[in-house]
């Protein structure tokens, strides 16, 4: 089964660029400059941040329905991001290393299935959970941290 991954539009949080690290405060946000790599995974290019790269550390709601399961977490988001282009079946770099976890959902936004992978074995994860019809999409968490890295859709 093909699918697609995809990550956040740039848009959203392009207005936070231009604002005082006062007024990213104001807003539960941060500037950040990046100290390591990989540390600050983007969610709008999906690649990792280059040390001395400006990063901003936003609160960021990833499951925006009415459900039990409604969430946010803090995110990175480079500020010179350009938003992801992956083909279908492209893994993006910053899955390469890390162990990840997949939350299938429904279209009402109930959890029916989850399971962890690491980066190279994450294909036939997201195959295997996007098998079961009932499943409409998928969201990629970084597991250890806890932070919505990416979602998953069929092809």
């Amino acid at each position: 089964m093909s699918f697609r991954i995809t990550g956040l539009g740039f848009g959203q949080f392009a207005p936070l660029v231009a604002l005082s690290d006062e007024q990213l405060i104001a807003r539960n946000a941060r500037r950040l400059f990046a100290d390591r790599r990989p540390g600050f995974p983007c969610r709008v290019s999906l690649v990792d941040a280059l040390p001395g790269e400006r990063v901003l550390l936003v609160n960021y709601e990833h499951l925006a329905l009415a459900s039990p399961y409604r969430a946010r977490y803090a995110i990175y988001v480079r500020e010179n991001a350009e938003e992801a282009r992956l083909a279908i079946d492209e893994m993006p770099p910053v899955f390469e290393k890390r162990l990840l976890s997949l939350r299938a959902f429904s279209a009402q936004g109930m959890l029916l299935d989850a399971d962890v992978s690491e980066g190279a074995g994450l294909a036939v994860t997201i195959e295997r959970l996007l098998a079961q019809t009932e499943v409409a999409y998928l969201h990629v968490h970084n597991a250890r941290a806890g932070c919505y890295a990416a979602r998953v859709d069929r092809a």
